[in-house]
């Protein structure tokens, strides 16, 4: 029992550590997706070692699990309703309320019409798919009728992404930032009162053994969107599968260069992946949104067949209300100048993807 004790201690403590280390190879950006499990496998062992027969190390060893739980925890609770945020609630200046769905649909996932039941009966404004190809958009041709706005970008990479919309698309483009087949879409978006707004949907590669060694492309893609989010004058709200978690710090460098607000702030984690195995969840589909949108609720819906949960937002816009001005993060000029390199290393990356993937 001892001897399982150091070692779950030993492993805890050297998947704390990897994270803090400044490399983007996949093994230390990987910890940081577990943080949640991480601090409950933590506690854990912190309870078990009162149980087990104590030797001249045991406090030494309780009080660095102790330290680690703190450590992990300071980070997640501001992802708990325990961390207090201010409510807003609409005036007569506010948009009415618009809701979206955004989800990973998972490219060989076939049961296409349980996701057509999902749209049908949540009824979003707009929705977001992610690893949609031809057979996805050919499936999702009978919502066209009730969304008449759509922007298409059909690949069979895995990396496919449909945007439908009951709103008018004023305005909508394809970026490709670091790589020709890695899209990011730009919809600016105009609703029959008068509001407008730009939604951007993202998916970049995630830093794994199967995948990409590096976090390199994640990283200098969404980056990329922040620094095209600040030339945008108009709200913003920025979705999408981004292989990346709210506290890792490309995500925070994100959210301080593109000036955007972290809704799961004072919420909740929202974990959306994997579908399947609710103790291994990992809250990696992430939003986030300029200070004149608010959030009226955000979680996740039902499974449809895909590993991903489908994220559900409900919103509106308030161009009068500055009472979310002191929850908006700037970066400072040396962080700024390490998102420009994060960037261009991105696009130096050399992901080798398939044009045309299947499932193995």
């Amino acid at each position: 029992m001892w001897e399982t004790y150091l070692v779950l201690s030993a492993l805890l403590l050297i998947l704390t550590i990897l994270p803090k280390i400044p490399s983007p190879h996949w093994i230390f950006r990987f910890p940081d997706f577990g943080k949640i499990q991480i601090t409950y496998f933590t506690i854990i062992t912190f309870a078990v070692g009162f149980i087990i027969e104590k030797t001249e190390y045991f406090w030494y060893l309780q009080g660095l699990l102790l330290a680690m739980i703190i450590y992990h925890g300071i980070t997640l609770i501001k992802y708990t309703p325990l961390y207090k945020v201010k409510k807003h609630p609409q005036t007569k200046n506010s948009s009415k309320k618009y809701h979206f769905i955004s989800a990973n649909v998972y490219q060989f996932n076939t049961d296409f019409e349980k996701f057509i039941q999902l749209i049908n009966k949540n009824k979003p404004e707009i929705f977001l798919t992610m690893e949609s190809n031809g057979d996805w958009e050919k499936a999702l041709q009978v919502l066209e009728k009730d969304y008449p706005y759509q922007h298409k970008v059909t690949l069979e990479n895995t990396y496919g992404m449909h945007f439908y919309s009951k709103i008018k698309i004023e305005e909508s483009k394809t970026h490709y930032f670091v790589a020709d087949d890695i899209p990011s879409i730009e919809a600016h978006l105009k609703t029959e009162d008068g509001f407008e707004f730009v939604f951007f949907g993202v998916h970049p590669p995630p830093p794994s053994p199967t995948e990409e060694e590096t976090s390199k492309e994640r990283d200098g893609d969404i980056l990329s969107v922040a620094k095209r989010v600040t030339e945008i004058k108009k709200p913003v709200i920025v979705v999408g599968d981004f292989n990346n978690v709210a506290w890792s710090k490309s995500s925070i460098l994100f959210r301080k260069t593109s000036h955007l607000i972290d809704p799961r702030v004072g919420h909740d984690f929202v974990s959306t992946f994997h579908a399947k195995y609710r103790l291994f969840r990992f809250p990696i589909d992430l939003m986030f949104h300029s200070e004149d949108i608010f959030i009226k609720d955000l979680k996740t819906l039902e499974n449809f067949g895909s590993d991903h949960l489908p994220v559900y937002c409900e919103f509106f816009i308030d161009h009068h209300n500055d009472d979310q001005e002191e929850r908006v993060e700037e970066a400072d000029s040396e962080e700024k100048a390490e998102a420009e390199e994060m960037i261009e290393e991105g696009k130096e990356e050399d992901g080798e993807r398939d044009a045309v993937v299947t499932e193995d």
